[in-house]
């Protein structure tokens, strides 16, 4: 049955006042067997609503081939959450931010060389139409005025903190409005006047993304709500780790909950994170301010719930602050989930990357190295090879807009790890060079930024030219690697020691349990289980143990694939039962 949901002097759903009190939970971070789990714990918590983003990249992961099946199905998880009596609050906003891939917007994007992410570019908002063309008729059915459970949906997301384009915000709001989207919008911007009133559109609720000084945050917004509910979109409870941040980042419990219960007395919440969850695959994000910071493969962020679903302290703190305002119902939670610690396995097979390059890539060849975008890749690797001409001597070697981190090779022989700002200079060798040797740069895309003006200065790989000994060297053969085929690795084409490889394991399982993966003693990289992209791993950690759903496992034989770019190895992999974060 049809109802209403409306925002006046504070919401009214059926005419009556409704207090959000939500928690963010990511379909796309959880595998679909352990949604209802976390969807109820978030309602036995005290909890009437749960928020999502909706990242782009996930469902349309190449342009015009969509997806919204398994963990992508964020139809199911609406209507689950609808069966369990939660409403729900979207974000499909082209960009998310939400420490994801490009802040989920499709790296395909940056194949066009004018493009202009989040703004009124017509470029861009031609492929926004054409998404949004294949999203809203899947949304539009699932809001409260259709007899569905969706409360509210965001225009655009922290967009104060980003520009001042207020035709691209206006036209986001019509398309949403035109794709039949009629439940109340919401914009959300860090409560300053500057960012409110950069990222507010007419029509839309103007809310906050804070994680302190509820009262001081809500008094900057009472100025643009003209009498309407206050409302922390993102309270935020935890924070995020990138690699090398020496730890894992947590918030002050006591500090928040003082934050918690003011906001829950003069307004209403949406708790960032309820669940984190994890950065699967190759879909981390990165921030840039004075260098890059590509975050770790886990999303815990200190959330209410941890990475794989447990109970923390903070849940039972926050859950009796709800108390004072909400009937806390009776939930049985209906899955009984174990941790094992499987213990150590053995190497069984490697072959090396230069070996079983014709199984995974075919070369495309060009006179100057191009970008991965502009070759139609999006996520992973690439290699760059050439053989050495005129040089009889590599003296000195500079990789002109490149990105993010190369290892660069002159036959078996590694020469330089470059990351980041090292690769802005040119490098000193002294390496003698025979005619016809293979120069072969190998480039990670590391995570692509999710923040600030560095979003339109991410393409990945090699986007220029490699000039060596002062020239440009031209004539390159380049070899994408997404990874998405290592099912045809041949492990018996040979292995170099010291280069990047790829090792294969076997895990016997007789009860599949979440369970925890150590690589102590190996250098970078990623890992497969069964085919599914878990994440990355790289010893500087803080992040130390990958975490495994049991519903990734199979009862019997298990193949784990782990390609390694350091040279950096061990004999054997161990699988624990708690994590490690660092």
């Amino acid at each position: 049955m049809a109802g209403t949901f409306e925002i006046k002097d504070t919401f009214y759903m059926n005419g009556k006042p409704f207090q959000i009190l939500s928690g963010s939970i990511h379909y796309f971070r959880i595998v679909p067997q352990y949604w209802r789990d976390r969807l109820e714990k978030l309602k036995a918590m005290g909890l009437n609503t749960v928020e999502t983003y909706i990242p782009w990249n996930v469902h349309e992961p190449k342009k015009g081939a969509f997806l919204f099946d398994g963990m992508a199905d964020v139809v199911s998880f609406v209507k689950l959450a609808g069966e369990l009596g939660l409403y729900v609050i979207l974000r499909p906003s082209p960009y998310i931010c939400a420490e994801w891939e490009f802040g989920g917007l499709p790296g395909w994007l940056l194949a066009e060389k004018e493009m202009q992410v989040r703004s009124s570019s017509p470029a861009f908002l031609r492929h926004v139409k054409e998404y949004y063309e294949v999203l809203l008729p899947l949304l539009k059915p699932l809001q409260i005025t259709e007899g569905g459970n969706v409360i509210l949906m965001q225009v655009e997301n922290e967009y104060g903190y980003f520009a001042d384009d207020a035709a691209y915000l206006e036209t986001i709001k019509k398309l949403l409005q035109d794709g039949g989207i009629n439940v109340p919008l919401i914009t959300s911007d860090e409560p300053k006047a500057e960012s409110i009133l950069g990222g507010r559109v007419e029509g839309a609720l103007p809310t906050g993304n804070f994680g302190s000084k509820t009262r001081e945050r809500f008094e900057v917004l009472r100025e643009f709500t003209q009498g309407g509910p206050l409302m922390c979109a993102e309270f935020w409870v935890g924070w995020f780790d990138h690699w090398g941040n020496g730890g894992h980042m947590t918030g002050n419990l006591k500090e928040s909950a003082v934050d918690l219960e003011e906001m829950v007395r003069l307004g209403h919440v949406n708790i960032y994170m309820f669940i984190g969850g994890t950065n699967f695959g190759f879909m981390n994000g990165s921030n840039y301010y004075d260098q890059l910071s590509p975050d770790v493969t886990s999303y815990d962020y200190d959330a209410v719930l941890t990475e794989a679903g447990d109970f923390t302290e903070k849940y039972y703190r926050y859950q009796e602050i709800l108390r004072k305002v909400t009937d806390i119902p009776e939930v049985k939670l209906t899955a009984q989930i174990g941790k094992k610690a499987y213990g150590q396995v053995a190497v069984r097979e490697r072959v090396g990357l230069k070996q079983a390059l014709p199984e995974l890539s075919k070369p495309v060849e060009s006179l100057q190295p191009q970008s991965m975008e502009r070759l139609g890749q999006s996520y992973g690797y690439i290699l760059y090879t050439s053989p050495v001409r005129n040089e009889r001597k590599l003296e000195r070697i500079r990789l002109w807009e490149a990105n993010d981190r190369a290892n660069i090779f002159l036959g078996e022989k590694r020469l330089l790890n470059l990351y980041d700002r090292e690769l802005l200079s040119e490098h000193k060798l002294a390496q003698e060079a025979r005619e016809g040797e293979e120069i072969a740069i190998l480039v990670e895309n590391m995570g692509r930024v999710n923040f600030g003006p560095m979003m339109n200065r991410q393409r990945k790989g090699i986007d220029g030219c490699v000039q060596i000994n002062g020239h440009m060297h031209t004539g390159w053969k380049q070899y994408p690697l997404p990874l998405e085929h290592l099912e045809r690795l041949d492990y018996t084409k040979g292995y170099t020691e010291g280069m990047p490889a790829f090792y294969r394991f076997v895990l016997e399982v007789e009860e599949p349990g979440d369970t925890f993966l150590e690589l102590d003693g190996w250098g970078k990289g990623c890992v497969f289980l069964n085919g599914f992209h878990l994440g990355r791993f790289w010893e500087i950690g803080p992040q130390k143990r990958l975490y495994v759903p049991a519903p990734l496992l199979r009862r019997g034989r298990n193949e784990i694939v782990v390609f390694e770019t350091e040279g950096k190895t061990a004999e054997e992999i161990c699988f624990y039962d708690a994590p490690d974060l660092g």
